[in-house]
Formats: C-alpha cells, structure tokens, sequence
C-alpha cells in the first residue's frame, strides 16, 4: 500500500541536517505515514543505511539529480495491521554546539541493549556494537530504540 508522498521542501537551510532527518521520521512515525522525504547528503545516506542494516526502516532510495537529491526513507511497522511502530524513539546525541565523542569503553549502551546508538569514526558511520568490535571511538551521532 504506497501513499503519495507529500511536496518536500528542499530550499530551507538547516542548520543540523542530522536533527532535521531525526525529527522529519519522528513525525511522520507519530502521523503512521509509510514514506518520508527530505533533502540527501551523504551522512543521511549512511545514517539511512545503517537504520536499514539494524532492521528500523524499511528500506532508502536517492532520488534526482545533484542540486536537489532527495533521500526518500520506507518507514517500517509491525503488528496487526502494521500500525506498531517499530521506531519507538531518537535522540541527537552530538550536536553542532556540543560535539560528543566517545572512546571505545564510553560507547552508550542503548536501552538495555534493545537500541543502537550511531557513530561517526575514522573508518565511516557504524553502529556502536560495531565499533565496540573494532576497538575505536568515535563521535556519538544518535541513539535509536
């Protein structure tokens, strides 16, 4: 059941791309809409495919051209009638004014285990357990459960 995604407002400037990604999901997740559109880079791009890999969203597809990407994100549910939400909460971690960043023993451990939270580290955008294996540290993008 694919619903007609709404007109995506591509020109308003932003100044944490990442809170904009977070909260534009948050909302459409409140309104159970299957589809959310916003402006790509790549950072949404790896922070899309990382939500994928873990099992949150369905599935992300970058549309268009190079001035006016757009990153189009299948938000995932469950249950009867797949109206259970699977996304039940985000959280920025770092954010422009106050970067965090994490050494491997300070990696969050995300509500008992049952979230991830996202970093960005020397060797690309991983999950926290990944770079737990890894043995590095990194900056601490988000918490997902």
């Amino acid at each position: 059941m694919a619903l007609k995604a709404k007109p995506i407002r591509t020109n308003v400037i932003v100044s944490d791309p990442i809170s904009d990604l977070l909260t534009r999901m948050r909302n459409a997740i409140e309104r159970n809409q299957y589809e959310v559109g916003l402006p790509a880079s790549k950072m949404k791009e790896e922070v899309a495919r990382i939500l994928q890999a873990e099992g949150y969203i369905e599935s992300y597809q970058v549309q268009g051209e190079v001035p006016q990407k757009l990153l189009m994100i299948k938000l995932k549910y469950k249950g009867k009638r797949n109206r259970e939400r699977v996304i039940h909460g985000m959280e920025r971690v770092s954010k422009p004014g106050r970067r965090i960043y994490a050494s491997v023993d300070e990696i969050p451990f995300v509500m008992g285990g049952l979230g991830i939270s996202i970093l960005s580290t020397p060797n690309g955008v991983m999950t926290g357990q990944q770079a737990k294996k890894l043995r590095i540290g990194g900056e601490v993008i988000c918490n997902v459960w």
